[in-house]
């Protein structure tokens, strides 16, 4: 894997992070938190700049959720379910992300970056189910900074034993998940009990 992602960043530079995210939030089966990491390992390096790498990180994460939203909008359900088995999108993540909608409604887009299969989908669906662009890009956009400094962060402070946070997201996907739901769940709650207090 470093091989590949060296020999990609090399050839393709900032531009390449930007375009590869974009693809990847869209729906190619690509790692893209070990594509962030990665980069953020060269930025230990001195080899590439922090604050340029998570621009270009921030307009490709940006831009992919965009085209999911508007996908979603123009080609709707039936789109997604024809396509989907061909870039790994099985029925099972739709009825996941579904059940998240359900729970926590446009906030999903803020944490579904960090739940692989679920970032793929959970944009499509709010532009399927016509939530407000605005709403749900204000929750999308915050999500992809949040996400990629994340991970930039944890690459640069990792430096070469950045390869390690794949093995910690393999174990700990579930609780991460998990926790970032609580959370979500406790500042809805909290805006709730603030408009009704207004």
């Amino acid at each position: 894997m470093e091989h590949y992602l060296h020999y990609f960043i090399d050839h393709f530079g900032y531009i390449g992070i930007m375009v590869v995210l974009m693809l990847g939030i869209v729906g190619m089966p690509i790692p893209d938190e070990l594509l962030l990491t990665y980069i953020g390992y060269r930025i230990s390096t001195g080899s590439m700049s922090y604050p340029i790498s998570f621009v270009f990180g921030f307009i490709g994460a940006i831009a992919g959720i965009s085209i999911s939203y508007y996908l979603g909008v123009k080609l709707g359900l039936p789109f997604l379910q024809k396509i989907g088995p061909k870039i790994h999108i099985t029925e099972k993540r739709i009825e996941q992300t579904k059940a998240l909608f359900a729970k926590l409604g446009p906030s999903v887009l803020f944490i579904c970056y960090f739940i692989p299969g679920i970032r793929h989908l959970a944009a499509f669906l709010a532009g399927f189910n016509a939530y407000d662009r605005k709403k749900s890009m204000l929750y999308a956009y915050s999500g992809a900074f949040v996400w990629v400094f994340t991970f930039l962060t944890i690459g640069n402070y990792l430096g070469k034993n950045w390869i390690i946070i794949k093995q910690y997201m393999d174990e700990y996907r579930t609780f991460f998940m998990a926790v970032f739901i609580l959370l979500i769940c406790l500042l809805t709650i909290y805006w709730f009990y603030q408009q009704k207090k207004k």
